[in-house]
């Protein structure tokens, strides 16, 4: 019997053949490729098909570094100010512009994770009666790290400022501590690119203190935190024997990560949707190629398997 089998009808126990070479076996491959690959067109051409970033939640592990450079604006001219900063050389540089304040921080874990959760901080600046806070700049350095993909190691600040016409006793702000991305992470790897610190605290030139240049520095990172959504509060009214208190709240919030997907993250999403499509097409040509076997709209043999005759059927007849 000459040919191949092309096709086959499972409930009906039929079998079509036909040549290679005969109309029918390109009708098949035809229908074939119509069944496969317009899927794929479709998939691909409907976008996202190939997964190009993928994003996770995380709380990262945050730690404050108990370095801190502070500046109290006291007064319009340019040298009316105070600071203090937790980096010796920075304070030699500020003469009589030095004002040492008292710190107190504590960090909470409040659901008992092992991760903290929020910063406490507080600063009392002590002021002669003559002096007067209309505006302050606090640098808080923090270390941040993320483990659930790629692990991500860093040194960041939170930058906190404020500026009033009327003098001040006593700035409050609370915020959130938000990891800003302009990049994004790897979906596995160690990434230590940024665990150096933001403020190079062995200089002994100005310039690495001033807070045009850290800020610029550390914004040329791909990855950074910013002390976001602060809401600060500023008091008026000191007395002339109190100190200028700034009280801080910094929460380290649950963040959405973006980060590259991996090689078999993107195949799988990539299969999803091509399979999804494909299996639509599978039964419109089914469809198909089963009412063109079974009519006969091209040329085939079609083989039909004998069917055992029952031995009581075959007992009736040969009485009659």
């Amino acid at each position: 019997m000459a040919g191949v089998e092309l096709f086959s009808h499972p409930a009906l126990h039929t079998r079509y053949r036909a040549g290679l070479c005969s109309a029918a076996a390109l009708a098949l491959l035809l229908i074939t490729v119509l069944t496969y690959v317009p899927p794929l067109l479709v998939a691909y051409r409907s976008h996202g098909f190939w997964l190009k970033q993928s994003a996770y939640l995380e709380q990262p592990t945050v730690r404050f570094r108990y370095e801190v450079l502070f500046v109290a604006t006291i007064g319009p001219s340019p040298g009316s100010f105070l600071a203090w900063s937790t980096f010796p050389a920075f304070n030699r540089l500020q003469e009589d512009r030095l004002r040492v304040p008292l710190l107190s921080t504590r960090e909470e874990d409040k659901n008992q994770d092992g991760k903290m959760d929020q910063l406490h901080f507080k600063l009392e600046l002590p002021l002669q009666p003559t002096e007067h806070v209309v505006g302050v700049q606090l640098i808080l350095l923090f270390s941040y790290q993320l483990y659930r993909m790629s692990t991500l190691v860093m040194q960041s600040m939170a930058f906190l400022q404020f500026f009033s016409p009327v003098p001040g006793s006593q700035l409050y702000m609370n915020g959130d501590l938000k990891l800003n991305q302009r990049q994004l992470l790897k979906h596995c790897g160690l990434d230590t690119r940024y665990n150096v610190s933001v403020v190079n605290g062995t200089s002994p030139f100005a310039s690495d203190y001033d807070l045009t240049n850290i800020i610029a520095a550390y914004w040329d990172r791909n990855v950074t935190t910013v002390f976001s959504d602060p809401n600060p509060v500023w008091m008026t009214g000191r007395a002339a024997d109190t100190p200028f208190i700034i009280n801080a709240t910094i929460h380290y919030p649950v963040e959405v990560i973006l980060y590259q997907p991996g090689f078999w993250e993107v195949i799988k999403f990539a299969w999803i949707q091509y399979v999804s499509i494909l299996l639509i097409f599978l039964w419109v040509f089914g469809r198909i190629k089963m009412f063109v076997f079974q009519n006969q709209v091209l040329t085939t043999t079609p083989i039909s398997p004998v069917l055992p005759v029952s031995p009581v059927l075959s007992y009736k007849q040969h009485q009659s």
